[in-house]
């Protein structure tokens, strides 16, 4: 069986803006997937990376794993975030590359660039910063990063052929991606795949 993605692109963008702004602003309401503190915990995230971090920075983590258990980056390296959200992934990295280190965390949800942007203020950490952008197009330079982390995002992507070049692009030669995500091994039939819901589900 053949399928073809169909789905419109900016009305799954949309449509994941609304979801994850909600996850910023309320991350206390009933999702149908898991967030914060006890989703970290449960993904193996230890207590001592959450440790550093304040509630604000942690309580919208939505990720479905952990891009770190693969490696720890080194102190010193430059990493993107590609689908920062409110920064989790981001700080926990800013703390391990210290100050020599730089990361940069890539979001499209104004509402999660705003939480990002102040959980980084109030831990005062000066080596992050975040960029409104797609992952279709990474406001990053070329070969700019040692590291690409993502955690959950490369998924809620419809052009997900785009998303790994513009990855490969601002990566370093011999440098890393880490990410986390949702697959299936098993063929989508067509209608679920041109199923805007199905893609936020």
């Amino acid at each position: 069986m053949t399928t073809k993605n169909t789905v419109d692109a900016d009305a799954l963008r949309e449509q994941v803006r609304i979801k994850y702004g909600e996850v910023a602003q309320s991350p206390g309401n009933e999702f149908h997937f898991h967030t914060g503190r006890p989703l970290a915990l449960k993904l193996g995230y230890s207590e001592a990376d959450l440790s550093g971090l304040s509630e604000q920075a942690i309580e919208s983590f939505a990720g479905v794993g952990n891009p770190f258990s693969l490696r720890s980056p080194s102190p010193g390296e430059k990493i993107v975030d590609a689908g920062s959200g409110a920064g989790f992934d981001c700080f926990i990295a800013a703390n391990t590359v210290g100050n020599d280190g730089w990361v940069i965390g890539v979001d499209m949800t104004d509402d999660m660039l705003v939480k990002a942007k102040s959980s980084a203020s109030q831990m005062q950490l000066g080596n992050v910063e975040f960029r409104k952008g797609l992952l279709e197009k990474l406001p990053v330079e070329d070969e700019w990063a040692d590291t690409v982390i993502s955690n959950g995002v490369i998924n809620l992507c419809a052009d997900k052929s785009q998303v790994l070049a513009e990855i490969y692009r601002v990566t370093k030669p011999g440098g890393y991606l880490q990410f986390a995500d949702i697959a299936n091994a098993k063929p989508v039939p067509q209608a679920a795949l041109d199923d805007i819901d199905l893609w936020t589900a």
